[in-house]
């Protein structure tokens, strides 16, 4: 994974010990370049309160997610429609205007994206029970499971059927139950999705405000000159990430649908549109999309060697972005420990979910920079490098 190229400040010289020398490498001597040590705080009460603070932090986080994540959100989509925003404004537009349609074209997107797949996404969960038989046929060691499964299927089609031909709504579990569940996603999805637009456009319409109030309380000009610093190096490296991830990510996709329609699988557009989706997570949502395709192989093919086949090709596509493409393109901003890019993705993931894992690498990055420009923190910073 990627993320800001590492300061030269901050280079170690490594004393390692050559070929045949008795010295192991865990007693070779790391020695710092002349002024750049890297100090941790010597006072344990430093580390304690730290580990407090941070504590306290995560779990107002996680308590008060409803409203933290649709602003962190709101705020990481600023940093990719800024430039859209200063471009639009070079052209005369008023800026309250420019974020204006930068948001209408996000949102149009978004909402064509997902009626043009809502069509072909209804016909495979139609195709889902009927294909339950081929299912059985190439996973005969998991038949007990699979027949558990297709009864349930058929009780809730005979539920499902019972309540149109009374005429009645079924209500499982009462408040409580799936319905009320389901109600409650959905009201909690658009309530966050409110609020990520309505912050989002105040963040746009406002620009550089906020820093400039930083700027300007701060007491010394070399506070003042690397907050900026910071600033331009957020917005400018997380950008030019999410903008490469994107684009890598369309790559992935189309790359996807056209293996798909070459294979004979059905909706080749949606096998894209789902390739697209999942490589926004890095490692895990590859993993999970080779468990979909799998399923996908299975449901349309006979054969057990040809089920294989559409997650072959979109392994060997995800291996060829993954390991050649977007590395070439970002090694020069940014290279993050890949332990701790999975670590952040498990966290986020249990904090705040599927969002939460898309924003776990942009988080993991952001913490880097700051990390690198301010000298308490260089240790940490150094941690966190790939």
């Amino acid at each position: 994974m990627m993320i800001s190229a590492p300061d030269p400040e901050s280079d170690l010289t490594l004393s390692v010990p050559r070929d045949g020398d008795q010295t192991s490498l865990d007693t070779a001597l790391i020695e710092p370049a002349p002024g750049t040590e890297m100090r941790l705080p010597s006072n344990p009460a430093t580390f304690f309160l730290g580990g407090l603070f941070v504590l306290a932090v995560l779990a107002a986080t996680y308590i008060a997610s409803s409203i933290v994540l649709p602003v962190v959100l709101a705020f990481v989509l600023k940093l990719l429609l800024q430039p859209t925003v200063r471009i639009l404004e070079r052209l005369h537009i008023p800026r309250a205007i420019g974020a204006l349609l930068s948001i209408i074209l996000v949102i149009g997107t978004l909402a064509g994206f997902i009626v043009a797949l809502s069509g072909p996404a209804e016909n495979w969960a139609q195709k889902l029970p009927q294909g339950i038989p081929r299912l059985e046929a190439h996973l005969m060691p998991l038949n007990s499971t699979i027949e558990v499964l297709r009864s349930a299927i058929q009780q809730a089609e005979q539920i499902v059927n019972a309540s149109e031909q009374k005429g009645s709504t079924v209500t499982l579990g009462g408040d409580h139950g799936l319905a009320g569940a389901l109600i409650s996603g959905v009201r909690s999805i658009l309530d966050g999705l409110f609020t990520t637009i309505l912050v989002l456009y105040f963040l746009l319409m406002s620009g550089d405000k906020f820093l400039r109030r930083l700027v300007e309380i701060l007491p010394k000009f070399s506070d003042k000159r690397q907050a900026v610093e910071i600033s331009q190096q957020i917005e400018g490296d997380i950008s030019a990430y999410l903008v490469t991830i994107t684009a890598m990510n369309a790559v992935v996709g189309a790359a996807t649908a056209a293996m798909m329609y070459l294979c004979g699988v059905s909706d080749p557009l949606l096998w894209g549109a789902a390739a697209f989706l999942l490589n926004y997570i890095p490692f895990l949502g590859p993993l999970f999309g080779i468990g979909i395709f799998l399923l996908v192989g299975m449901l349309t093919f006979d054969s057990l060697w040809w089920a294989l086949l559409p997650p072959a090709l979109y392994l060997g596509i995800h291996m060829i972005e993954g390991e050649t493409l977007t590395p070439m393109l970002l090694a020069r901003r940014f290279t993050l420990n890949p332990v701790l890019v999975v670590l952040s993705l498990i966290f986020w993931f249990w904090m705040w979910g599927a969002p939460g894992a898309i924003l776990a690498v942009p988080i993991l990055a952001m913490l880097k920079i700051v990390s690198d420009r301010l000298q308490p923190l260089k240790a940490l910073g150094h941690f966190l490098e790939g």
